[in-house]
């Protein structure tokens, strides 16, 4: 399985020549969610759904679905009947040749005078968990952890946390956008020495595979 980095919290797996994209919200690249067969969304804070980019990739591709939380998906589900699909913590589905699981219920705390949104991550073909804005454990084994690394809602000391309790093969960056190239480094050298995994990013539009 092949994993690009898209910006944000945006990531584009490629398998058997389809395609599944998580998140592509205000942060990513305008053209993030086009030639996906299958569209995941976490939650409907603007920078993980942005309208516009689903429905120009459900458009451009007339067999892809999205899978979503209820919130989102009734803001699309009308106009394409049959293909947004609301799912929930503990539903499993397959779709395009993606096996997915869905694990977490509630949005990180960003301040308890805010109202928690739902929250879902995604663990697709067992081996990649995107938890979407929550540090959300999955309870199975994770080979690649897509870690929100910089987040009004985190700091470091809970995202090493977050780490060292899923211990993930590899963890690598999303929710990003927000970090600026100078602390870079110290975040990586944190992250590195006590997160107890191998830890990397990639900078939008690099890709490797898992």
């Amino acid at each position: 399985m092949k994993l690009t980095k898209r910006l944000h919290s945006c990531v584009q797996l490629e398998k058997d020549g389809r395609v599944l994209v998580i998140d592509p919200g205000v942060f990513s690249e305008p053209d993030a969610g086009l030639g996906a067969d299958v569209l995941l969304v976490t939650h409907e804070h603007p920078d993980h759904f942005e309208e516009g980019r689903l429905r120009a990739a459900l458009d451009a591709n007339p067999e892809a679905g999205l899978w979503t939380l209820r919130s989102v998906a009734e803001k699309l589900a009308g106009a394409y009947p049959g293909r947004v699909h609301t799912i929930g913590h503990g539903d499993a589905f397959e779709a395009a040749g993606f096996d997915v699981r869905v694990h977490g219920e509630l949005h990180a705390e960003i301040h308890p005078d805010l109202p928690r949104v739902t929250n879902v991550g995604y663990l697709v073909d067992g081996s990649l968990f995107h938890p979407g804005d929550a540090l959300t454990v999955p309870g199975v084994p994770v080979e690649t952890l897509m870690l929100p690394v910089h987040a009004p809602w985190n700091k470091i000391g809970e995202v090493i946390d977050y780490l060292r309790e899923v211990k993930p093969r590899r963890a690598l960056d999303i929710h990003d956008a927000y970090l600026a190239d100078l602390a870079r480094p110290v975040y990586d050298g944190l992250l590195g020495a006590l997160g107890g995994t191998d830890h990397g990013r990639l900078g939008a539009g690099d890709a490797t595979h898992l």
